[in-house]
């Protein structure tokens, strides 16, 4: 099993940090997390089948996400058995928290060269 350093020097690619806000809040199933990245960022970032199931295998090999059988799931006829769910570990919380605060960073290194205006 491999496991992201969770230093500013590793960031996480956008699309894993997306993937990781959309189970931030709730276990979800890869449709589910294709729907919320795209809802989240008004349709600029849209995750097709194969890019997300690649960073869904990445993300539980780096232990930042598990697999769970048990979750609140919608009624029969709205879900299908066949549907895998996934939770942020609380390793992967770690790595979002460290990549928002490298992001964080970078941001006000923006802002004291004026790439971005200062907050009022």
């Amino acid at each position: 099993m491999r496991y992201i350093a969770l230093v500013p020097d590793s960031p996480l690619t956008s699309q894993a940090f997306h993937v990781l806000i959309a189970l931030a809040a709730r276990d979800q199933h890869g449709y589910g997390i294709m729907q919320d990245v795209a809802a989240r960022t008004q349709g600029k970032i849209r995750l097709g089948a194969g890019t997300l199931y690649g960073l869904i295998k990445r993300l539980l090999e780096d232990a930042l996400i598990v697999e769970v059988r048990e979750t609140k799931r919608p009624p029969k006829s709205e879900d299908d058995d066949r549907r895998r769910y996934y939770r942020l570990t609380p390793n992967g919380r770690r790595a979002a928290q460290a990549e928002v605060a490298r992001l964080t960073e970078l941001l006000a290194q923006a802002r004291a060269h004026g790439l971005v205006a200062k907050p009022n």
